[in-house]
């Protein structure tokens, strides 16, 4: 049974170790301090009862900024990821938020592929943004309210 739940500071330890076995991006205190930020919310997907991927997702007044988005690698290309995202835009859409940010590595095609198909758009870049120099793209995906 795949789900979608809110997390909290309890699961710190289990957000580091995802995202070390992943795309490795936040230090602990990294993950520690994003729980303290105002307007954060972070999300666990769940299959079963194990946390297979996770959002951290920040609202500034009628947009939000997606700063963190994985699914552990033995579930990709499975549907698991799409489903996460739908329900993030769809909660986006009835919280009355007008769109969505996130950045992404010029050379995580994958993840830009990901992001398209959501109709997510390139609107800038940020020049030598990554530790390999690489490039972040900004995206942004307009939202409809309901």
């Amino acid at each position: 049974m795949i789900s979608v739940k809110q997390i909290n500071e309890k699961d710190i330890d289990l957000c580091y170790a995802l995202d070390l076995s992943t795309i490795s991006l936040w230090s602990k205190k990294q993950w520690t301090n994003e729980f303290k930020k105002e307007g954060t919310k972070i999300f666990g997907l769940l299959n079963a009862n194990l946390v297979i991927g996770i959002c951290v997702f920040q609202v500034v007044i009628d947009e939000a900024q997606i700063n963190y988005f994985v699914v552990n690698q033995k579930y990709r290309r499975k549907g698991f990821g799409s489903y996460f995202m739908s329900y993030l835009i769809n909660k986006s859409e009835r919280l009355n938020l007008k769109k969505l940010l996130l950045e992404v590595s010029q050379n995580n095609l994958t993840a830009e592929r990901f992001y398209s198909r959501f109709n997510f758009t390139t609107v800038g870049i940020r020049k030598n943004y990554y530790k390999d120099g690489s490039h972040a793209l900004l995206k942004e995906k307009k939202l409809t309210t309901k």
